[in-house]
């Protein structure tokens, strides 16, 4: 019988090609994406009346090259306090960026629906920077926010006029829900008030392991994250060395991290049935139940890997989730970071 590791049953692709990615010398990646960027945009433009949510990025590291680009709600009333959602795009580590578009068209998406501010991270990727460079700029930005609170160097004037920083929360969609995870876990030993981090949202969270899923053999040729491509991006994002039971790929392992698991705060997790991931997502939120963390599950049985970012049904019950996910963590009284 072959190996549960082996890709006998894996579609004849080149990872390289189909991700658009091809590998330098020095161990960089050139990326030949074919998804445009946009940039910031801090006024409405023109007689735009569509337009959900103004941007705008400020700096997080200049040294890392790292910025979080801030949308809010373009019709917001006087004295509207809004909750802080820091957010952490998708890409397997290794793509993509805050300015890709259909990432920016979606946190407008989310700043207008909740209505939240939203904080969208611009991380350092793999392989240039492999993990935990990504947990370390994730959690850079908490203490960024935190120092925002403390109105440290005078502070963002849109935090300043708009965050209700007692109402924050960690979002993000595949590798980004990956980092939720992680950078929640090293937060909670960090002296953070006087922001409350209220929850976590981890949609579709990106988790593997040495050991095949059933949902990855079933769709082990998925056109959106065929098998191949997986294993290429958690080789290329891991520490070098690192086999996929790692802590940072497969939580179920625990960790260095295992004795924070329990104290993690509610977390939403999302899935769809015809992602591969899905069986090690439903096994995730398992293990968070187990050890007394709350759960709110949404597992939709259709849908693919990353398809609220292309269809717009998937999109509005994804918008809709995270605005009673919110709302229903601000309702609870006595939610205290590091419980």
């Amino acid at each position: 019988m072959a190996e549960q590791d082996s890709l006998t049953e894996a579609p004849s692709i080149d990872p390289y090609k189909f991700l658009h990615i091809s590998p330098n010398p020095d161990g960089s990646l050139t990326r030949s994406t074919t998804f445009p960027c946009v940039p910031a945009s801090e006024q409405l433009t023109g007689s735009n009346s569509a337009q959900l949510a103004l941007s705008k990025d400020v700096p997080l590291n200049p040294t890392n090259k790292t910025f979080i680009r801030i949308f809010r709600p373009s019709d917001l009333p006087p004295n509207a306090k809004l909750p802080v959602i820091l957010c952490f795009h998708g890409g397997g580590f290794i793509l993509f960026s805050v300015a890709t578009q259909f990432f920016h068209e979606s946190c407008s998406r989310m700043a207008s629906h909740i209505p939240a501010l939203i904080l969208a991270v611009e991380y350092r990727l793999a392989p240039e920077h492999r993990l935990p460079a990504a947990y370390d700029d994730a959690v850079e930005s908490i203490m960024w926010l935190r120092n925002n609170a403390l109105d440290i160097s005078g502070g963002d004037s849109w935090l300043r006029e708009y965050a209700d920083f007692s109402k924050c929360f960690l979002a993000g969609s595949s590798s980004g829900g990956n980092i939720v995870y992680n950078a929640a876990l090293r937060a909670l030993d960090l002296d953070l008030s006087p922001i409350k981090i209220k929850g976590l949202i981890m949609n579709q969270p990106y988790f593997s392991g040495k050991r095949r899923s059933g949902s990855e053999l079933r769709f082990v040729g998925d056109p959106i994250l065929p098998l191949p491509a997986n294993d290429l991006m958690w080789q290329l994002a891991l520490p070098l060395d690192a086999d996929r039971d790692h802590e940072y790929c497969n939580p179920l392992v625990g960790g260095s991290q295992e004795k924070n698991i329990g104290r993690l705060q509610r977390c939403l997790v999302r899935g769809y049935g015809g992602d591969p991931l899905i069986e090690k997502q439903r096994e995730f939120a398992k293990m968070l139940e187990a050890r007394g963390v709350g759960v709110a599950t949404r597992f939709d049985a259709e849908g693919h890997h990353a398809v609220e970012l292309f269809d717009p049904k998937k999109a509005d019950a994804f918008y809709k989730d995270l605005k009673d996910f919110v709302c229903s963590c601000c309702a609870l009284e006595n939610d205290v970071v590091g419980k």
